[in-house]
């Protein structure tokens, strides 16, 4: 069997609502998901047993992504092999092109992708409603990793809908030294919330009216992340990353799901590169990505 290839996109929560932690230790959200060109490229090759390798950019090693069976591409293979009666011999390899830890669901978009080319290298062909579910028991965040574009995402964030999103948003993102535990900034947001009487989660209207006319400048002002909170108080130095966006007159700032990857909307692609130069100048963070959104979802071949 030829090596398949699969790339999927990061994702970012333009509105991001945490409700009160549910029995299973979940929190319902509602959110909307955008999937931004920023990708992770799955290689999918026949082996014995099931093995992973990563590298990052330019082959640059990557430290912090485990590569044994709690990998999440593992878990996706090793899943898609059980549900259609394959062996799991396959080995991954994965390319990152998504910040590590950032809020920005690389480990996700790899599941999807290794999904994705684990049905094409099997020849498995799995109808997309069975992929759906099969990513759904794998993350929160995976179904969307598949499905790409803009999205409302309801109970954990795996239910999704497709969202009215018109235009082309330009994206310029700050990506922070070491990454920050999920659960441990929604374990925070518990705390800094503890004794509130907390509403249901829901999109702002302004945030699907904003989508529905492309207009950056009220998309701008209608990002919100119940998040953010919890993510500047365990990292700080997130306050000044904000503040240099506003410095430059993004159009709007949002730490990117639970952090600490820093998304600022830029008017266009000038000045997006504004920006970018800004962040880079204020040594506020340790690399800086300029990205345009919305883009498709886990799909077989390298991003060009």
């Amino acid at each position: 069997m030829s090596p398949v290839s699969a790339v999927a996109p990061a994702k970012l929560n333009l509105a991001l609502a945490v409700g009160t932690p549910r029995s299973d230790g979940f929190h319902d959200v509602a959110t909307v998901y955008h999937a931004v060109s920023l990708y992770d490229e799955v290689v999918a090759s026949a082996g014995e047993g099931l093995t992973v390798t990563i590298e990052g950019a330019k082959g640059v090693p990557i430290d912090g992504v485990p590569l044994d069976r709690s990998n999440l591409a593992a878990q996706a293979a090793r899943l898609l092999a059980h549900e259609t009666g394959q062996d799991p011999d396959v080995h991954l390899h994965i390319r990152k092109g998504i910040p590590v830890a950032g809020g920005m669901a690389g480990g996700s978009a790899d599941a999807a992708a290794a999904l994705v080319a684990c049905d094409a290298l099997w020849g498995t062909a799995l109808p997309r409603a069975e992929l759906l579910e099969l990513a759904g028991r794998l993350g929160s965040d995976v179904p969307f990793a598949i499905v790409g574009g803009t999205a409302l995402g309801v109970g954990r964030g795996e239910q999704l809908t497709p969202a009215l999103a018109r235009g082309r948003f330009e994206w310029v993102f700050a990506v922070a030294d070491g990454g920050l535990s999920t659960p441990q900034v929604y374990a925070e947001t518990d705390r800094l919330r503890e004794g509130r009487v907390l509403p249901e989660p829901r999109v702002p209207d302004e945030m699907m009216a904003a989508l529905r006319s492309g207009d950056a400048i009220a998309l701008g002002e209608a990002m919100a992340n119940d998040l953010q909170p919890a993510a500047v108080s365990l990292r700080p130095s997130l306050m000044r990353t904000l503040e240099v966006g506003d410095d430059v007159e993004a159009l709007g700032s949002v730490v990117s799901g639970s952090g600490p990857t820093v998304a600022f909307l830029a008017r266009d692609k000038e000045h997006s590169l504004d920006i970018a130069v800004a962040l880079s100048a204020s040594g506020t963070c340790r690399s800086v990505k300029r990205a345009h959104g919305p883009v498709g979802g886990a799909r077989l071949g390298e991003e060009r």
